[in-house]
């Protein structure tokens, strides 16, 4: 079999991470070297020499825009259209398998999904009718707070030995909250997973039967997960299942949203003998460039560490340029 076209336009370092067969993959890439790429032509590499079907592959990533172009990309190598192919967001994915087993989870089978606004519409009837001050509990940090449990993996939230009045009552927020949504059968963001991780955990055959489905999981931008997403790709790897995990621990910025860079640092600890591989050639930026990025990066704590290195030749000096204020930096 021909397999050339997949391997062609990737470098020593790219092809080593596509065929690895090494059930546990972290691939460590810095901007610019690659990441996507890994993914979409590991999709094919397993498909074509794995003969492992598309259909049984989970492949994840955090934005609809990049699900969009990965599914395209996989696509466009095998030559063929896949549009039940398992590819996409954490949340788009397992809305999916939600309503596919929404009697196991719990639900009602025309549950439907609460948006932003409509989440803080029902805190704001809840406050209201637990006759507590909207001014004292404000619905925007009562709505953080209930996703934060939620992305914790939490039914009942988290209190300190000591808890304050305001946090027991937050607490007591959360479960009424949590109680009218079941009653007007409608689950919000962060309540898809937490769901599906529930339903998996509770159903064993059903878990088995998804742990065998998805022969390899594939992630990219690993750096991004949460508490909730990462005990979801736990379990669906289980004891004998494949998973290559992309991203940058360089590029950890979303702690505000529940992104743990505990994921990405200790993988190899979670799943014994990964095998880590770094891409490091940049294909973006010249040299000069790379070595102010790498000078500054490298005094970022917790990170593995890599050393980027351009394709390119050494380009111009790189100007340091003060502003007084944004409108003057934009101008």
């Amino acid at each position: 079999m021909d397999i050339s076209y997949i391997l062609d336009d990737l470098n020593e370092v790219q092809r080593d991470a596509v065929t690895e067969e090494l059930p546990y993959s972290l691939v460590l890439a810095g901007a610019g070297s690659g990441k996507t790429k890994v993914i979409t032509h590991k999709v094919a590499w397993l498909n074509k020499v794995k003969d492992i079907n598309p259909l049984s592959l989970l492949t994840v990533t955090f934005t609809n825009k990049a699900a969009k172009e990965m599914r395209g990309r996989i696509e466009s190598i095998l030559g063929e259209q896949l549009n039940q192919m398992w590819c996409g967001t954490f949340h788009g994915l397992f809305h999916r398998m939600l309503k596919m087993h929404w009697e196991e989870a719990g639900l009602s089978k025309s549950f439907s999904i609460l948006d932003g606004d409509d989440q803080n519409r029902i805190i704001k009837r809840v406050i209201k009718k637990m006759n507590l001050d909207e001014a004292t509990w404000q619905p925007r940090q009562t709505q953080w707070f209930i996703n934060k449990q939620k992305d914790e993996g939490r039914r009942i939230a988290k209190l300190p030995n000591k808890a304050t009045y305001v946090e027991e009552k937050m607490a007591d927020i959360y479960l009424e909250y949590q109680k009218t949504c079941e009653e007007e059968g409608v689950v919000d963001f962060a309540e898809i997973l937490l769901r599906c991780y529930e339903m998996l955990n509770k159903n064993p055959e059903l878990l088995s039967h998804y742990q065998k489905r998805f022969e390899h999981i594939l992630v990219d931008e690993f750096q991004d997960t949460n508490e909730i997403q990462y005990l979801l790709l736990k379990l669906l790897v289980g004891k004998d299942g494949h998973i290559t995990v992309v991203g940058d621990d360089d590029q950890s910025i979303y702690s505000w949203r529940g992104a743990e860079i505990k994921n990405f640092l200790e993988f190899d600890k979670e799943f014994k003998n990964t095998k880590i591989i770094r891409l490091e050639e940049n294909y973006r930026s010249t040299q000069n460039i790379l070595n102010v990025a790498s000078e500054l990066i490298s005094k970022n704590e917790n990170r593995l560490g890599k050393k980027l290195i351009s394709n390119q030749n050494q380009g111009d000096l790189v100007n340091l340029n003060c502003f007084k204020n944004g409108k003057d930096e934009a101008i």
